[in-house]
């Protein structure tokens, strides 16, 4: 099951680009047109221990994810076209972390105990072996987000109560000396994988609130802080050495709040809830984009929101939905995106131009003509009268892709991401 965690995240896409490509008769054009487009797909490698996962009690090898890293795949599409691949491993520490990308830099497959004895997630033999994929995915990367620490730090949270102020101070001294010199090396071989890619690291929240004891909370809060400032300094060292690394402060988010952003309260879990990941996915764009955005759904009785090229779709021609598939106006796709269309009454036809792209498109037709070729369609174009007027309304994915768009449908966010 290693494809339910690892995977290129589309999230119940209604791309058509997969039908497409499956069909035995796209030309060769076609394809080489989808890998030039391919190339322009900003890639995320998130790196780390359950937290990158998007792990939360109770989830199996069947559960799929909705952690930060999958909203930071959302995040991407109001920016372009975006691909996340997601190598978490449950119960990472910094050393395995170490190990792992050592790995890659190497493109060798690694053990699940070579990487960190005792590993309790039950993918992990898998995950080591996918290191020469991992290698490349490093090499592609346009971003590197890691979460990494909070497994090295958790031993804090037991001893916390038990030990001295100053044996508490020399525990965590020893723990971070570790984590910076561990951090070090995984940085210079990331950088030495690929020096373009942009590095964003997050700082670590400490979990338990103040109410389940407050003598320990100052204590823990201290031993957090001073985890973000280890991470400060080697994101300012690695900077004065030309790697373009960030900090993700997450920490402070959570402070004063662990909880309500965590499962703490409820099944004694220190891993965030909901909440939690979203704020991390907040702070974590905040660093990348410099922005944290979501859609406006005016009307929740609308199928969805369209956004294209990054902007909402603003129209009067709302979108309908009709046999589970989003119908919009071609009038307002042509529009958004700079495409031109040609209305045949004679033949009810709609012929809409990009590039060196054709689509036509016919009222009540089972096809439609991409570049020449016909494609079959399970539901025709319809025309739809919206007060006064009547419009050509097509299956969204098949405008779009039909184009040689990116379509993806985000459910969560009952959103449609166009990028070209």
């Amino acid at each position: 099951m290693l494809h339910v965690w690892r995977k290129r995240i589309s999230a119940v896409s209604i791309t058509l680009m997969l039908s497409i490509i499956l069909m035995s008769n796209v030309s060769m054009s076609t394809l080489v047109q989808a890998q030039k487009v391919e190339q322009e797909t900003y890639r995320i490698v998130a790196l780390g221990d359950s937290l990158t996962v998007g792990y939360q009690p109770g989830m199996d090898l069947n559960s799929i994810p909705y952690g930060f890293v999958d909203r930071l795949q959302e995040q991407g599409l109001f920016h372009g076209r975006t691909e996340t691949l997601n190598h978490g491993i449950l119960g990472l520490k910094g050393i395995g972390l170490e190990h792992y990308v050592e790995a890659a830099k190497l493109g060798k497959a690694i053990t699940s105990d070579a990487i960190q004895p005792g590993l309790v997630d039950p993918r992990a033999e898998q995950l080591g072996a996918s290191a020469v994929q991992l290698k490349s995915d490093l090499e592609s990367a346009d971003l590197i987000t890691i979460t990494i620490g909070g497994n090295d730090l958790a031993i804090i949270i037991t001893e916390a109560s038990t030990l001295g102020s100053n044996e508490l101070t020399l525990k965590i001294e020893q723990l971070l000396t570790s984590y910076k010199s561990t951090m070090t090396t995984v940085i210079a071989d990331l950088h030495e994988l690929n020096k373009d890619a942009l590095i964003v690291i997050a700082d670590q929240y400490q979990p338990v609130p103040a109410v389940a004891n407050r003598a320990m909370y100052p204590k823990l809060i201290e031993a957090s802080n001073l985890f973000t400032g280890v991470v400060e300094k080697l994101a300012a060292d690695s900077q004065s050495q030309g790697i373009n690394v960030k900090v993700a402060h997450i920490a402070k988010e959570f402070e004063g709040r662990e909880g309500t952003m965590t499962h703490i309260m409820k099944d004694r879990d220190i891993h965030p809830n909901q909440p939690g990941y979203a704020a991390m996915a907040q702070v974590f764009a905040g660093e990348i984009w410099g922005e944290h955005r979501k859609p406006t759904i005016v009307d929740k009785n609308l199928p969805m929101t369209i956004v294209v090229k990054g902007q909402e779709l603003k129209t009067p021609y709302q979108p309908v939905l009709r046999s589970n598939q989003n119908f919009v106006a071609i009038k307002d796709i042509v529009d958004a995106v700079g495409a031109t269309s040609v209305w045949d009454s004679a033949s009810s036809s709609a012929t809409i131009t990009y590039g060196d792209r054709t689509v036509v498109i016919t009222i009540g037709s089972s096809s439609v003509i991409v570049n020449g070729e016909s494609i079959a369609v399970d539901s025709p174009a319809f025309l739809n009268k919206v007060g006064n007027e009547s419009k050509t309304y097509v299956p969204l994915a098949v405008l779009a892709t039909g184009l040689g768009f990116d379509v993806q449908y985000i459910s969560s966010l009952r959103t449609a991401f166009i990028n070209l």
